[in-house]
């Protein structure tokens, strides 16, 4: 078949070059796309935020499936003018993707669902505010009720800088804090069926040992050598399958991928939230171990057909990945730096290692900057020990200007395993 892939990030590159590796992929396009999206699909101009120009785009290149994958695109309603052209879309509806969309629309499906997660408030008045600040107490939880790119949660002790950033919100969702390690849980699903992928961990703080700001993510790793083998069970069975269920029930049925990041706490599992889409950076690990062929997958959950597909197979490889961010990321980031080094992962590291493409853009035969997560650099092992070294080995091959990256992706866990 022919597939679409909307989005320009590392998470679409990552999609693209598992989706060029499939045999039933005879050909593959993606658009906008970036600098390393280019090496293994057609590049196309289009505003993924325009439903119309994404499905008049599909028809002319007779796509057999379009594949979304930011969030913007999908709460814009995207996939329902695909959908409508009639052509098979991996995405939710617009109202499904509400689910991401609206912090406080998806903790009134948890509640019709009975999904466990942190009590909360939603708030619209500066007094409103300050009640619920006053509730929950330190460490607050702050988080914008809208889409923020990843860094609309603020997570921090001092009672100025939550209330600061709530006012500076629409509407913001304040919570209690939940205690415990977090885990990002994938699940294709066509509304009904729900299958689950292997779960991953991601890095959300600029610095190493989890300091500074908030990111829209610095790494990951999958899979968990210290969660609870039946943890994936246990989540299908509380979380995934009665959220499907309830969105069904409203009207709204969700399929495409619904991502539940989670707290596991002392008191269980905890939803912290939804999203609508593949994670990123945690689709470039979970996608590095999936052995199945993703075009199949993606296009049984367009069609509504989950529930015939056979089981997925899965390596038994770990995988790591590392993001390289630009010049003052997360801030005000700094672009149009050359990258170099590329060829050098790709002549020495490959297929162990390799470089996934997220804020880059070609200007003659040069790569440059162009975002504030630049590049993710991503290596598969026998464990996480060897996975870790393989990425950072490629990583100390590229070289861009005033870059940043965390050393430690990875490495509490893979000691963690080593010692066990």
């Amino acid at each position: 078949m022919k597939v679409l892939v909307i989005g320009g990030g590392a998470r679409e590159h990552a999609l693209c070059r598992s989706l060029s590796l499939d045999p039933d992929v005879t050909a593959l396009y993606c658009a906008p796309g970036n600098a390393g999206i280019a090496e293994v699909a057609e590049l196309h101009p289009v505003d993924a935020l325009d439903g119309d120009a994404v499905a008049r785009l599909a028809t002319e290149l007779g796509a057999g499936l379009v594949v979304v994958g930011p969030e913007a695109p999908l709460v814009a309603g995207v996939a329902d003018a695909v959908r409508a052209a009639g052509i098979p879309c991996f995405g939710p509806s617009g109202e499904a993707a509400r689910l991401e969309g609206s912090k406080a629309f998806a903790k009134d499906v948890m509640a019709g669902a009975g999904v466990p997660t942190a009590r909360s408030y939603v708030c619209t008045t500066p007094a409103e505010i300050d009640e619920a600040l006053d509730a929950f107490g330190a460490p607050y939880v702050v988080k914008d009720d809208g889409l923020a790119a990843g860094k609309g949660v603020v997570v921090t002790e001092d009672v100025d800088v939550a209330r600061a950033h709530a006012l500076s919100c629409d509407r913001v969702v304040i919570e209690e804090f939940l205690d415990g390690p977090e885990v990002s849980l994938f699940a294709i699903t066509d509304g009904t069926t729900v299958v689950p992928l292997q779960p991953a961990q991601d890095f959300k703080r600029a610095l190493d040992g989890d300091e500074g700001p908030n990111t829209g993510g610095m790494g990951a790793y999958s899979p968990l050598p210290w969660a609870d083998p039946k943890l994936v069970d246990e989540v299908l069975e509380t979380v995934l399958q009665p959220t499907v269920d309830e969105l069904r029930r409203r009207g709204t049925p969700f399929s495409g991928l619904l991502y539940a990041g989670l707290a596991i706490t002392s008191r269980g599992v905890r939803v912290i939230e939804f999203n609508a889409r593949f994670g990123d950076p945690e689709t470039q690990v979970v996608l590095a171990r999936l052995k199945t062929p993703l075009a199949g997958v993606l296009l049984a959950s367009a069609n509504g057909t989950l529930d015939v597909l056979p089981p997925l197979n899965w390596r038994d490889d770990a995988a790591v990945t590392v993001v390289i961010a630009s010049h003052n990321y997360p801030d005000t980031p700094r672009t149009g730096d050359p990258i170099d080094g590329l060829a050098d992962v790709a002549a020495q590291d490959a297929p162990d290692a390799y470089v996934l493409h997220a804020g880059t853009r070609a200007e003659g035969d040069a790569v440059l900057s162009a975002g504030g997560r630049v590049l993710s650099v991503t290596a598969t092992g026998k464990d996480l020990t060897a996975a870790r070294e393989r990425a950072y080995t490629a990583l100390g091959r590229i070289r861009l200007e005033g870059s940043q990256h965390r050393t430690d992706i990875a490495l509490k866990a893979s000691q963690k395993a080593s010692q066990g």
